[in-house]
């Protein structure tokens, strides 16, 4: 389970969180909601270790991995599916899957086949490089990287921009069948309300750094939330 509790991240004099606040379980999707520009990357560098926070705890699993580098946190399970994809242009799909056999022990190093079918087109194309990809394939190529690490974590920033509609619901389907498996925590990034409604068990809406409203599935009241990310 991730904990995060009071964190506060600065760049530099410029404040970008303040007092965040969230979980994530098992078997269970958090969505963060929120327009261009108030913190919801910060969250996510955050968590993956990109950027130290400046006040509060983040807990995994029940350990403090504040002072963890990414790569640690990342050995820990922990996956980021970054915002723009961040793949590598020159690099096949295959040799792009495989980047993430960094964090894995020798003998875990394959990719694993849930990859390829939940997104069959990587299959078809492992040859092909990543950047003659189409931007909905690259999106699912970063996702195909992220699950090759065999996360206990996901953390997905924003993965339907600038997607084209059919490969929306292609993402659609892949996040609530890696949640019905159970094991993995999921934090879906997200300024898509539909689609993030249809996943969540959890929302948080975040403005200038800070969370104004919080619900899990059962309680929540949407003309609130939605009063919320018109801040």
């Amino acid at each position: 389970m991730l904990d995060v509790k009071s964190i506060d991240l600065h760049y530099g004099a410029a404040q970008a969180l303040r007092g965040v606040s969230l979980t994530a379980e098992p078997g269970k999707v958090t969505c963060v909601l929120g327009r261009n520009g108030v913190g919801k990357t910060s969250l996510l560098r955050a968590i993956v270790g990109q950027r130290p926070v400046s006040k509060g705890v983040i807990a995994w699993n029940g350990q403090n991995i504040n002072p963890l580098q990414p790569y640690e946190r990342a050995r820990d399970g922990i996956a980021i599916v970054p915002q723009g994809r961040e793949i590598f242009p020159l690099l096949t799909v295959e040799e792009n899957l495989k980047t993430g056999f960094a964090p894995l022990k020798r003998g875990e190093r394959d990719i694993p086949d849930d990859v390829f079918s939940l997104f069959p087109v990587l299959h078809d194309m492992m040859r092909r490089r990543g950047g003659d990809l189409s931007g909905g394939q690259q999106q699912q190529l970063a996702i195909g990287r992220a699950l090759v690490m065999r996360p206990r974590l996901l953390l997905l920033d924003e993965p339907t921009e600038g997607i084209q509609p059919s490969i929306i619901k292609d993402i659609g389907r892949a996040i609530s069948y890696l949640r019905g498996l159970g094991g993995m925590a999921i934090v879906l990034v997200e300024q898509y309300f539909d689609f993030a409604r249809e996943l969540g068990d959890h929302f948080v809406a975040m403005d200038r750094g800070s969370v104004v409203y919080s619900s899990s599935n059962a309680d929540l009241d949407e003309a609130a939330l939605r009063r919320a990310l018109a801040l």
